[in-house]
C-alpha cells in the first residue's frame, strides 16, 4: 500500500514552472530517493508535502485518503514530518526543549517530556545528548534533534532534504543504521540528495526529476551512478575528477604550534603544524568537530589562537606577515585576500534577505571612494556568477533565502572566487550541490589552483579528497595526525 502518493502535482512561482505534473508514490517501510540537478523541484515538491508550499494543480494522497495540506500543521496531523536542509531549532534551547516545542496541549515537564524523548533515541539508536544547547552541538547532533522532534509528533513519514550534506563518512552510516531501523518499523522516508553512491546504498526507489517535471522512477538495484548521471542531466557525464600535478609551488601559509582554546576552557586546536602552497590544493580531512572549523577560522581571524601559535602569511609583494593577533579587518587592511566558504553558508556566508547583487557588495562595499554604494561592479560580478555557475534564479536581484540550497552554495562559493585571492578555503563547497556543479566547482577549484592559488579544501567525502587534493591533512581532537602526499593512496590511508 502507498503511505504517500502525488498526483499530477504542478506549482508555479510567476512564469516559472516549479513543478509541472509530477506524480510519484512511497510504498509503506521504504526509502525512496529523490534525484534531480540544483533548481529541478525537488525541495519545491517535498515543501508542498510538508505545508510550506500549496500546489497550483493536483492531489495528495496519505494512506489512499485524499488530502489537504496547507500548513506543517497539516502535514503532523497526516503524520509526515520533514527534517530541511536548514535547521528549524531554538539555539539557546536545549534538545529536549526544541523537541516539545510548539505542541498543543504539552505539559510543561520536561522530566517527563524527555522520558518519552528517551524512548525514541533507544528505539532507533539515536546518540544525543538531550540536555545540550543547541548553538553548542556539531551539525550532525542538530539533524538528530530534527529526526527525533518530527518522531515525536507522530510521524510515519519522514522526508529529509540534503541530510548527509556535511556529514563525515561515519556519521553518514550512523544516519544510515537509525534509517534502515526505521524502516524496518514501517516508516516511509523520503531522501533528497545528490550522493548517488549513498543513493545506491540506502534506497529502494530512486525517482529523478528534471527543470520541475517527472523524468521517472527505477529500483535502486537496476541503477548504477552513471545511469543515474544520464537521467538527471539528460546526457553523459565523465565521473572523474582531473588534477595536474602541482608546479612552481610556493610557501602561502606556514602554520605552527597554532592552538585554540574554547570558552569552556577545552582545546579545539592542539599545536597544528604545516605548510599550504601556493599552486596546490591541500585537503583537510576528519570527522565533523575535529578543528577543522577552528582551523579555518583561525586563519581567517575569526578565533583568537593561543600566543604561542603562529601563522604566517607569505605574499609575493609584502615580506611575510603574521595574522595571530591581527582582527580579520587587520588582515583585510593588509591586503591579504584570505577568502572563506564557511560550512553554514546561510549563518556566517551569506544574509538570506538580500539578494545576491548585495550579497556580493558585502565582500566589496569600502572599496568604494566616496560616500555612495556603486553598485553596478557588484551587480556585473553578480552576474557573471549566474552565468558562470548557471544559478538558477528569476534574477540578481533575488533574495538569497528564496534560491534553492545549492543554488545558494553556487552564490556563496563564486563571490568568493571572484575576490581573486592568494589563499582560497572553502568548507564543503558543493554541500547540496548536484553532480554536474559539483564538477563546475572543482573545476574552478583546480583554476585557482593553476592561477598559483593555495587552496584549502574540507571535506567530508574521502573519494572527492583523494581525487582533488595534492595533500592532505588528516585531523582527529584537534590534532594534526598525519600529511599525505598524494601519489596512489588509498581510503584506508586517510581513515586509519
Amino acid at each position: 500500500m502507498n503511505a504517500l502518493e502525488l498526483k499530477n502535482i504542478t506549482k508555479t512561482f510567476g512564469a516559472v514552472y516549479a513543478n509541472k505534473n509530477v506524480s510519484i508514490d512511497v510504498k509503506q517501510g521504504e526509502i525512496l530517493s529523490i534525484l534531480g540537478e540544483n533548481g529541478s523541484g525537488k525541495t519545491t515538491l517535498m515543501n508542498m508535502v510538508a505545508g510550506i508550499y500549496f500546489p497550483d494543480e493536483g492531489q495528495i494522497f496519505v494512506n489512499g485518503k485524499e488530502v489537504v495540506i496547507k500548513s506543517p500543521k497539516d502535514a503532523f496531523d497526516n503524520k509526515i514530518g520533514m527534517i530541511h536542509q536548514h535547521f528549524k531549532l531554538v539555539d539557546v534551547f536545549t534538545a529536549t526543549e526544541n523537541i516539545v516545542l510548539g505542541i498543543e496541549n504539552e505539559k510543561f515537564n520536561l522530566k517527563e517530556s524527555q522520558k518519552r524523548v528517551k524512548a525514541i533515541t533507544e528505539k532507533y539508536g539515536f546518540v544525543v545528548d538531550l540536555n545540550k544547547k543547541i548553538y553548542e552541538m556539531s551539525v550532525s547532533e542538530k539533524q538528530t534533534v530534527e529526526i527525533i522532534k518530527v518522531l515525536y509528533r507522530g510521524a510515519d513519514i519522514l522526508i529529509l532534504d540534503e541530510p548527509t550534506a556535511v556529514l563525515t563518512p561515519q556519521e553518514t552510516r550512523k544516519l544510515f543504521d537509525v534509517l534502515r531501523k526505521m524502516r524496518e518499523d514501517g516508516k516511509s522516508i523520503i531522501i533528497i540528495t545528490h550522493k548517488l553512491n549513498e543513493v545506491l546504498e540506502i534506497s529502494d526507489r530512486v525517482t529523478i526529476l528534471r527543470k520541475g517535471e517527472l523524468v521517472g522512477t527505477v529500483d535502486t538495484k537496476d541503477a548504477t551512478e552513471q545511469s543515474l548521471t544520464e537521467m538527471m542531466v539528460g546526457q553523459k557525464i565523465e565521473l572523474n575528477i582531473h588534477r595536474d600535478q602541482p608546479e612552481n609551488v610556493k610557501e602561502r601559509l606556514v602554520i605552527e604550534d597554532l592552538s585554540v582554546i574554547k570558552k569552556d576552557g577545552t582545546v579545539a586546536l592542539d599545536n597544528v603544524q604545516f605548510t599550504a602552497y601556493g599552486g596546490e590544493i591541500l585537503g583537510i580531512a576528519g570527522i565533523s568537530g575535529c578543528g577543522q572549523k577552528e582551523l579555518l577560522e583561525s586563519i581567517a581571524g575569526l578565533q583568537t589562537a593561543t600566543k604561542k601559535s603562529s601563522i604566517l602569511y607569505k605574499p609575493d609583494d609584502l615580506g611575510p606577515q603574521q595574522l595571530v593577533g591581527k582582527t580579520p579587518k587587520e588582515i583585510r587592511n593588509l591586503g591579504i585576500a584570505l577568502s572563506f566558504v564557511p560550512e553554514d553558508r546561510l549563518g556566517m556566508g551569506l544574509v538570506g534577505n538580500m539578494d545576491i547583487v548585495d550579497n556580493v557588495m558585502l565582500r566589496s562595499y569600502k572599496e568604494g571612494k566616496s560616500a555612495f554604494l556603486n553598485r553596478k561592479a557588484p551587480k556585473n560580478k553578480a552576474d557573471d556568477i549566474i552565468n558562470e555557475l548557471e544559478v538558477v534564479t528569476p534574477s540578481a536581484n533575488t533574495p538569497v533565502r528564496r534560491l534553492s540550497g545549492g543554488n545558494i552554495q553556487k552564490v556563496l562559493v563564486g563571490r568568493e572566487i571572484a575576490l581573486q585571492p592568494k589563499v582560497l578555503m572553502v568548507a564543503y563547497p558543493v554541500r547540496g550541490l548536484d553532480i554536474n556543479s559539483s564538477y563546475t566547482i572543482y573545476n574552478l577549484l583546480n583554476q585557482q589552483k593553476d592561477e598559483g592559488v593555495a587552496v584549502i579544501f574540507v571535506g567530508e567525502d574521502l573519494d572527492v579528497l583523494l581525487q582533488l587534493c595534492d595533500r592532505i591533512v588528516v585531523m582527529c581532537s584537534g590534532k594534526v595526525l598525519s600529511l599525505i602526499h598524494i601519489s596512489e593512496p588509498t581510503r584506508l590511508d586517510v581513515i586509519s
